[in-house]
């Protein structure tokens, strides 16, 4: 710290401290504690966001898809992604105007946790992607990929709508709502799968 520094950070403590000296004497008179009790003061301070970083994160690591209305002699299970952030730190002047981001999905089969057969993801799982947050002119959701169409093999949640460089130094989030269509015939159970989110540029 320069000695400049130092006497301006003793300026603002004995500020501070004249503050309390005159609240305290403002009372008149002798003072004493009747009683007194203490209050535990804590705060947690995240790491600095490192600039110059395109990143990913995700709300949570786990959902849960619960059983809705059936379709005919489908049953349908039905759930949300938890909210997918892409946060953008770079300055514009240091992103290729050409490139662009986006981020893919893609899914693995439903294994049952009993030994029942596996149930495929890409014959039966959707998803149908929404902006949460950020500015709706610079990224946009993916397309919704019905279930029992054989589609979602890798899909996309979101990517910018114009370039890197126009979405930079901003904060991006979306989320999915998410279904899981089966035959009626399906075998009873607990059945688990893993989402697998992937940020590119390119």
């Amino acid at each position: 710290m320069s000695p400049t520094s130092r006497r301006g950070l003793t300026t603002r403590i004995g500020v501070a401290a004249l503050g309390v000296g005159i609240l305290a004497a403002a009372g008149g008179g002798s003072a004493f504690a009747a009683d007194e009790d203490t209050v535990d003061v804590q705060v947690e301070i995240a790491p600095a966001a490192e600039p110059g970083v395109l990143a990913l994160t995700v709300a949570d690591d786990a959902t849960t898809l619960t059983e809705g209305q059936a379709s005919g002699t489908d049953r349908t299970f039905t759930g949300t992604l938890p909210t997918v952030t892409v946060t953008d730190t770079r300055l514009p002047e240091n992103v290729d105007p050409e490139a662009y981001w986006y981020v893919m999905g893609a899914i693995s089969d439903f294994a049952g946790d009993a030994g029942q057969p596996a149930i495929s993801s890409a014959d039966s799982f959707g998803w149908y992607p929404t902006i949460v947050a950020g500015d709706s002119a610079l990224v946009a959701p993916g397309d919704p990929v019905d279930p029992g169409i054989g589609g979602f093999v890798d899909a996309e949640l979101l990517a910018n709508a114009d370039n890197s460089a126009a979405a930079a130094g901003g904060a991006y989030s979306a989320s999915a709502g998410l279904v899981l269509q089966t035959p009626a015939t399906v075998a009873p159970g607990a059945y688990s799968a893993t989402i697998t989110l992937t940020l590119l540029e390119g």
